[in-house]
């Protein structure tokens, strides 16, 4: 999608209800059996793929990324979610911190936030000048040429949420203490920005959505259809396919011979449910 403006009623429209919880699960279910043949294409190949996730607070990043991972090894699909750069890092080329965690053949790298802090978070809340923002945006898509030669496979996602849904989930933070930790003073600030993080998105679309490494938007008002969709997407974008497999058959069990139970008294946990 070069214009996130050309999308069609039908693709912009929101999605309908309804999706069962029973529903959901059976989805997801095949959509990981799908990810495991992607993995193991990936680790038999030495693919290397790079798929980034940018959005605003709230937009469902996090989740999305979870059901991506439930089910594959932590070994091939690493997550990055870089923190605030540290003072040694202000001083070097922006994007340079993210690259050493690119993905090497054989892995799935998933960043959640990415280089594109700098067109967004950064831009908003002046953590970077006018003029840094408009080098990075005529910068960035000479990077991910690079990136892409050097045979990486790059997805780059927008989560889009709209304001009534943002505001209902980070209201639900407050009083959850499951999720209160994710509302930070940060957080506040951006909320009450939307129409900046508006802007910086639509020039972060403008200078970076290319032919070459285009932006894909995904509405996610609802967690379970973007998960879904967002799965299939990227599934139907990687050229894999399902490689041969051994047939696995549990070997016999050995014989105790002298082996006795310990009389060790074990510090067994306390079985509370």
């Amino acid at each position: 999608m070069n214009d996130p403006k050309k999308a069609s009623k039908a693709d912009r429209a929101p999605a309908p209800k309804g999706l069962s919880g029973k529903q959901y699960d059976q989805e997801l279910a095949q959509l990981h059996v799908e990810l495991v043949k992607l993995q193991e294409w990936v680790v038999q190949t030495g693919a290397k793929i790079c798929i980034l996730f940018e959005g605003r607070d709230g937009a469902g990043k996090g989740g999305t990324i979870k059901a991506i991972t439930e089910r594959v090894s932590p070994r091939v699909f690493r997550v990055v979610a870089l923190p605030a750069p540290n003072d040694r890092e202000k001083t070097q080329m922006y994007v340079q911190r993210y690259l050493p965690h690119l993905p090497a053949a054989g892995e799935v790298v998933i960043f959640d936030r990415s280089w594109y802090n700098r067109a967004g978070v950064e831009r908003v809340m002046g953590f970077c000048t006018p003029e840094q923002v408009e080098s990075f945006l005529k910068v960035v898509p000479l990077v991910e040429r690079a990136i892409i030669s050097s045979g990486v496979i790059l997805l780059k996602y927008w989560l889009e949420v709209s304001a009534d849904e943002q505001t209902r989930r980070l209201e639900a933070r407050i009083n959850d203490e499951r999720k209160v930790w994710k509302l930070t003073k940060m957080d506040l600030k951006s909320y009450s920005r939307w129409y900046d993080y508006s802007r910086a998105r639509d020039a972060m679309f403008r200078a970076a959505d290319t032919e070459l490494s285009p932006w894909f938007v995904a509405q996610s008002d609802d967690k379970k259809r973007v998960r879904l969709n967002i799965i299939s997407h990227l599934l139907s974008s990687i050229p894999y396919k399902a490689m041969p497999r051994h047939k696995v058959k549990l070997p016999k069990r050995q014989k105790p011979g002298d082996y006795r139970e310990p009389d060790y008294a074990f510090r067994f946990i306390p079985q509370k449910f």
